[in-house]
């Protein structure tokens, strides 16, 4: 599903190389990982009430919305050309990995339902089980943002200055509109919580 984290491994790759994959899906697995450890501890539950859900989509919202703005007002100045680029220096993709993952409520609802439902079914089969899922889900998702990042990184030399800002605006418009999705689905978990 295209998302944040997409957004930010297209714009990340083109701007560092290949090892922006890898270092945003170590912060992402990071992320899920205490996830994980936090579910088994107790957690789902409380991840699946609409008062909790509206928070994060609010919170996660407004950020998207922010990144996004940011993207767009930046693109101007960007540059492939590290010695033209007027960039300022941005978080380290570790940090922005877990960011991003955090930043998308549907990230958090998707661990809230199925998930939760893929987690328990492991957890029938002890540690190994828990073990067996989260190593095979996060090899999906090393797999697939490493194939993005990689294309990404090795096309880069087809593009002009001119052609990556406007990816750039468009993974920022694209982060605006996501982020007004999440805040307006806010709205519909807070009536659902109080309803």
């Amino acid at each position: 599903m295209p998302g944040p984290l997409l957004t930010i491994t297209v714009a990340e790759s083109a701007r560092r190389g290949f090892k922006a994959g890898p270092l945003l899906m170590t912060g992402h697995a990071l992320l899920e990982l205490a996830l994980v450890v936090a579910i088994i501890q107790g957690l789902g539950p409380f991840l699946q009430k609409s008062l909790v859900m509206g928070t994060i989509a609010l919170v996660g919202g407004a950020m998207l919305v922010w990144l996004g703005a940011d993207m767009l007002r930046s693109a101007g100045g960007l540059s492939l050309n590290p010695v033209a680029a007027r960039q300022k220096p941005a978080p380290h993709p570790v940090l922005m990995g877990i960011l991003a993952s955090l930043s998308n409520p549907y990230w958090t609802l998707w661990w809230a339902t199925i998930g939760l439902g893929y987690l328990a079914a492991a957890m029938h089969f002890g540690m190994l089980g828990v073990c067996a899922f989260f190593l095979g889900h996060i090899a999906g998702d090393f797999s697939w943002y490493c194939m993005v990042s990689l294309g990404i990184s090795r096309g880069k030399s087809l593009l002009k200055d001119r052609s990556y800002q406007v990816v750039i605006r468009a993974c920022g418009v694209f982060l605006l509109v996501f982020g007004g999705w999440f805040l307006l689905s806010a709205k519909n978990y807070f009536q659902n919580g109080v309803l």
